[in-house]
């Protein structure tokens, strides 16, 4: 039977995040009123002592994992210690203190960069062990994979029920638009309206542009990831995807005509263009989580930059006041 999240205590890591966000508002929408958003200025979930105080202080029936150490290609090759560090550290301590409080159901959220490098397309789940992740985010990849096998062991030896889900690269608002750390759709979006505003004739993007993606809408990953939380009690690996791909090329030239940019687009070839292709079957998740995505990428694509748009005119307006109060 489906758990009935609205009578449990949940605790979601990453809740004030990109994603977490979401979950929670569809956590609400599901009658849940005992949820619990550690922050980090609180509770630093790579140490093992803030892990314990926060199962002890929140007491969660279920955890949802969606915190994560992550970023765009550039910041994989930046940190390929710490992102490997933090995100192991912070799976290894919240498993095995979900067995020591014998809580309900974990949630382990994954990532697409643990398939290997040149995984057949559409990517199956039986295919995650067959190969090495592509190199620039390997490190994030593998540990977010191991935290996988942690869940699969934890449940065969100690009974604990778990969920593993692995979303598609993912979109949306309130995404990092941090030209130094986010992931394609934002760095574009950025790119392409602020040389709207400048006047810029070009914007230069990084790679060749041959690489293939697939993209999914972060409302239909956080409905995803709480149907696993619902129905799923073995941590079997569940793709979230919409099994549309697209080139990157192809990828910057429609965020170009939604944004209204009309410039060049240049490619720089030294930068890497990550793993060749990505893009799911998602028959298990039609089939174990009865789940599968509502939002088309062009509507996606128009409400992020919508987002996007009023986002960057409040914070010009709100540094207009604060020079006219000076």
């Amino acid at each position: 039977m489906a758990m009935d999240l609205a009578k449990k205590r949940v605790v979601v890591t990453g809740g004030a995040g990109f994603v977490g966000r979401v979950v929670c508002q569809k956590l609400r929408e599901r009658g849940c009123r005992e949820i619990s958003v550690p922050r980090r200025a609180k509770f630093d979930l790579t140490s093992e002592h803030d892990v314990k105080r926060l199962y002890a202080d929140g007491k969660p029936d279920v955890v949802i994992h969606l915190a994560a150490e992550v970023g765009g290609i550039g910041a994989n090759m930046d940190n390929p210690g710490r992102f490997f560090f933090a995100n192991m550290a912070m799976a290894l301590h919240l498993i095995e203190h979900a067995r020591v409080n014998e809580i309900a159901k974990f949630v382990q959220v994954g990532t697409i960069c643990a398939y290997p490098k040149f995984t057949p397309v559409p990517f199956k789940e039986e295919e995650l062990w067959n190969g090495y992740p592509e190199e620039t985010n390997a490190p994030y990849g593998i540990a977010k994979k191991a935290a996988l096998v942690a869940l699969d062991a934890y449940h065969r030896q100690y009974g604990l029920r778990g969920a593993y889900v692995l979303p598609v690269n993912l979109y949306g608002p309130h995404d990092n638009f941090d030209l130094r750390s986010s992931h394609v759709i934002p760095a574009l979006i950025r790119k392409c309206t602020t040389a709207v505003e400048q006047g810029d004739d070009h914007i230069v993007c990084w790679g060749t542009g041959k690489v293939s993606r697939e993209f999914l809408y972060v409302d239909d990953a956080a409905e995803g990831i709480l149907r696993a939380a619902e129905v799923m009690d073995e941590p079997l690996p569940i793709n979230l995807g919409t099994g549309m791909e697209i080139t990157i090329k192809d990828l910057v030239e429609l965020i170009a005509k939604l944004t209204g940019f009309h410039g060049e687009i240049r490619w720089d070839a030294s930068k890497p263009d990550g793993q060749p292709r990505r893009c799911l079957d998602t028959a298990r998740a039609k089939k174990m989580l009865g789940w599968k995505a509502q939002v088309g990428f062009e509507e996606g694509l128009r409400r992020t930059i919508e987002w996007w748009r009023k986002e960057t005119s409040t914070n010009q307006q709100v540094k207009k006041s604060k020079g006219a109060a000076v």
